[in-house]
């Protein structure tokens, strides 16, 4: 069974609120659980501590486990220090190389 952490949204209509719960992969958003590992409140202020809370220890053990994150909880998870940063992926230009000399104005060649 192939395991997520991912988030479960709660509360009413423009008032979103969301669990961090371990389900399995194959359940809807708001189906059948394993564990609820914690709450994000998107609505609340930067300064509030209430923002987002987790249980450190069964996340540490879904991701043991061999749980997969969701992308917005992955980024969840990388502010609280429980991942590492996601991977760099160095993009290089469609065209090619870029020409560093100076533009003509007339034709716009370099």
């Amino acid at each position: 069974m192939a395991v997520k952490i991912r988030l479960e949204r709660c509360g009413c209509r423009n008032r979103p609120f969301y669990r961090i719960i371990a389900a399995d992969s194959k359940s809807p958003r708001d189906g059948k659980l394993l564990q609820v590992l914690g709450f994000y409140d998107p609505l609340a202020g930067k300064e509030d501590n209430k923002k987002v809370r987790l249980k450190f220890d069964s996340v540490k053990y879904w991701l043991s486990v061999g749980a997969q994150p969701s992308d917005p909880v992955r980024n969840i998870l990388f502010q609280a220090g429980l991942l590492s940063p996601p991977p760099m992926v160095v993009m290089g230009h469609k065209s090619g190389p870029r020409k560093t000399g100076p533009i003509d104005p007339m034709t716009g060649d370099a």
